[in-house]
């Protein structure tokens, strides 16, 4: 674990006690954001998910077409391969090899797209969903939202459904380009 997520609670902790020292008779409003729940439930995830499949479906397709022949020439080399002539066989040899390393490329391509157009995807859900949260934190007046490096929290603190619910009503689909975050505000002394 490295030195930075080891001091996340202690920073919160101190955060926590600055909060409570500067404003002893003001009530802080904490919540608590299951991010991988929010993420993994959220219509927009699922909706960029499903966009995905269906980009990369002829692709796949197309891959399973070529393994599907591969298996069918590598069984018929199998079976024949002994009462082929010498020079028949080295051709149909080379020919199977040189299909497998096209299929090969072609499928190392394939995962290469799909994970690249899958964290461009991934990072634009996250990247709304954390203004989502900002969002509904300030609406609600919320002074801290917790996410990663929470290892309890009370279910009257847990905001992810609120949020959800939220993300319901919202268009499924991302715009091309999330809007810019909002600024964030200064934290002055004085409240």
């Amino acid at each position: 674990m490295s030195t930075f997520n080891r001091s996340i609670p202690f920073l919160i902790l101190s955060f926590c006690g600055l909060f409570m020292s500067q404003q002893a008779s003001a009530e802080i409003k904490v919540g608590v954001v299951n991010f991988q729940k929010l993420l993994e439930e959220a219509p927009q995830t699922k909706t960029a998910m499903q966009s995905l499949e269906n980009e990369f479906a002829p692709r796949r397709r197309e891959l399973l077409t070529m393994q599907n022949d591969l298996k069918a020439r590598d069984e018929k080399y199998q079976r024949d391969g002994a009462v082929m002539a010498e020079a028949d066989r080295a051709k149909a040899e080379k020919a199977l090899r040189d299909e497998q390393r096209e299929f090969s490329r072609k499928a190392g391509e394939f995962q290469d797209d799909v994970s690249s157009r899958k964290n461009d995807e991934l990072g634009k859900v996250q990247r709304f969903l954390g203004q989502e949260i900002q969002g509904y934190a300030n609406a609600q007046g919320f002074d801290l939202v917790l996410g990663e490096g929470v290892f309890f929290a009370k279910p009257t603190f847990d905001i992810t459904a609120n949020i959800l619910a939220i993300l319901a009503s919202k268009p499924a689909t991302l715009p091309a380009s999330a809007p810019a975050a909002a600024p964030a505000k200064p934290t002055g002394s004085n409240k």
